[in-house]
């Protein structure tokens, strides 16, 4: 089976429609989203007609749990005052323009989603099985601290997003933690592009019998997405979001939520 999973979507309708084609034209038979449906982008009501008309299953995301339970912040998880003062603009903007029947639909999102396909165990959750706004970061993020999750997390593979940068590794027996990426916003490279995962268990095989550490690999396929960043950027401006959002999505350029980033990763950005 190759399934489709999307990562903070943002309010980036404009991706995710991009999305939903792209991973029907390379065979996907199921989507999911991973979080965080709202922040930073224009039009939020805009993105829940394409996840309900395409039936694809959501993970409570800490943006979507707090709209839906009216709360005066994202719970983003940053500590520094210029992240969280951007931090609260977006919000502020998401909550006002999101409708009453779609905050309650983000209230009763489940805050992982468990599966199983060709004896595989799949765990989707947020941030990560054991927090939803945990920053899982591919340079600070040990490998034994990985191991000792999946003791608890009682799965083969764990998918999550929340950091906005894709990544993955393998770990004993064959599991494998994976981050998803976003479709909200570009990956701090430069590029205008935006990253989705696609996952192929055809090598895997269904015989249940079959203990984990026997299993053949998952298949892993990280997608750069291309869509109309320009229409989006100026829909931002419409809107009146921050010149800084709006820069990021025509340069390709992260320039708020800079402090949480690990000294890697914020190395290979511009600011």
């Amino acid at each position: 089976m190759r399934i489709a999973f999307f990562g903070g979507i943002y309010n980036n309708y404009l991706a995710l429609a991009a999305a939903i084609e792209d991973a029907s034209l390379r065979g996907a038979e199921r989507m999911y989203c991973l979080g965080d449906l709202g922040a930073f982008g224009p039009h939020p009501d805009r993105v829940f007609p394409l996840l309900r008309d395409n039936q694809i299953e959501c993970v409570q995301g800490n943006y979507d749990h707090s709209i839906g339970n009216d709360l005066q912040d994202c719970q983003c998880g940053y500590t520094d005052p210029r992240d969280n003062w951007f931090a609260q603009i977006s919000y502020n903007y998401t909550y006002v323009n999101t409708s009453l029947k779609n905050r309650h639909w983000m209230r009763a999102l489940p805050s992982e989603i468990r599966f199983e396909v060709d004896g595989i165990r799949f765990l989707l959750c947020h941030g990560s099985p054991r927090k939803t706004n945990e920053f899982l970061w591919e340079s600070t993020t040990s490998t034994h601290f990985l191991e000792r999750l999946f003791q608890d997390a009682g799965a083969d593979v764990v998918l999550g997003t929340h950091s906005g940068i894709h990544w993955q590794r393998q770990l004993n027996g064959n599991r494998r933690f994976i981050n998803v990426g976003v479709l909200g916003r570009p990956e701090n490279d430069g590029s205008t592009n935006v990253w989705y995962t696609i996952l192929d268990t055809s090598r895997a095989g269904g015989d249940r019998a079959v203990p984990p550490a026997d299993m053949g690999p998952v298949e892993v396929e990280f997608v750069p997405l291309l869509y109309d960043h320009e229409r989006l950027a100026m829909e931002m401006r419409q809107e009146e979001l921050p010149p800084e959002f709006i820069s990021t999505i025509r340069e390709g350029w992260w320039t708020t939520c800079l402090e949480v980033l690990p000294g890697k990763e914020r190395g290979e950005g511009r600011y």
